[in-house]
């Protein structure tokens, strides 16, 4: 998107403050000095002395005003009769025309800025909202985002409040991604999921929120998935559902093993020729084993002191 010329930012390269501190208070102190020695010369003077000296002392109080300090990662955007003048982006102390004035939509909501603008990364650490998977599912998913503003002219100007800003395209994208995806992998598995890729999942929702503060001149370092659950209405429902899941798995691995341990003993007996084993007997004995094997409890063994047969 191309920029218009209100949008670009123009960093100003403004004068040390030192001199000008200087010339600020030699300017007050030549007026009080030429109001005091007035009344040791004659009438006539007297008035033009006075008048010199306020004016003096008026002019050097406005240049005070144009003294500003611009602490490390942070910017001073300065607005001149409601025009934009510029951006001062180097920290240091510095002189501006004193007649401009500082701008910033969001003083008071960053810590510590006031007037200036924060060039450092930033957390914001969205409330978790209801909203719906793939699948129609109620989750509850909550977003931790890294940001730093990059152009100090689009967050001042071309937004409201680009602190609210970027929280509300937050809610915004969260709700995109969220219904694009399931909360839990499908049974086959090859799809991406909330739960399941999380690093994917964080990069796209990455790039979706960049997307959407680009005209804010925000950029997004780091999008994070910080809370992500079913909501209350189906948790229980939904917890079932994965320890059925469980014990199913548990299930088949077991019955696998079994059958598997089931077949080595019949092929051991039948190899070291221990016991001779009609069909019906090995139906018998692999019907217990499995039994044995598969069972939740121990088994109580029956001893038989009997034939076989």
């Amino acid at each position: 998107m191309a920029e218009n010329k209100q949008t670009e930012e123009k960093v100003l390269h403004a004068k040390s403050g030192w001199g000008m501190l200087f010339v600020s208070l030699l300017l007050v102190v030549a007026g009080i000095l030429l109001c005091v020695f007035s009344s040791q010369v004659n009438e006539a003077a007297v008035i033009v002395m006075v008048c010199a000296g306020v004016i003096l002392i008026i002019v050097g109080a406005i240049m005070l005003g144009g003294l500003k300090t611009v602490n490390p990662n942070e910017a001073l955007v300065l607005t001149l009769f409601g025009k934009y003048h510029g951006t001062i982006k180097r920290e240091g102390f510095f002189w501006v025309n004193p007649f401009c004035s500082a701008f910033n939509p969001a003083s008071g909501l960053v810590a510590g800025t006031g007037r200036k603008i924060s060039l450092k990364a930033m957390t914001l650490n969205n409330e978790k909202q209801k909203v719906n998977d793939e699948e129609g599912n109620p989750i509850e998913i909550g977003v931790v985002v890294i940001w730093k503003v990059v152009n100090t002219a689009r967050a001042v100007f071309d937004v409201d409040n680009y602190v609210s800003y970027i929280s509300t395209q937050c809610d915004a994208a969260i709700r995109q991604v969220a219904r694009q995806y399931p909360y839990d992998v499908s049974e086959n598995g090859d799809e991406k999921s909330l739960r399941g890729s999380s690093v994917e999942i964080a990069e796209i929702l990455r790039k979706e929120i960049q997307g959407r503060v680009d005209i804010a001149g925000i950029e997004i370092s780091e999008a994070r998935i910080a809370h992500l659950a079913y909501a209350p209405e189906i948790a229980a429902a939904m917890l079932q559902r994965q320890q059925a899941s469980a014990i199913i798995a548990a299930r088949q691995k077991i019955v696998d093993g079994a059958v598997s341990m089931v077949e080595m003993a019949l092929k051991k007996l039948s190899e070291n020729d221990v016991v001779q084993l009609d069909e019906e007997r090995k139906a018998a004995m692999v019907s217990n084993l499995l039994v044995v094997l598969c069972g939740n409890k121990d088994a109580q063994p029956i001893v038989n002191s009997g034939s076989l047969y």
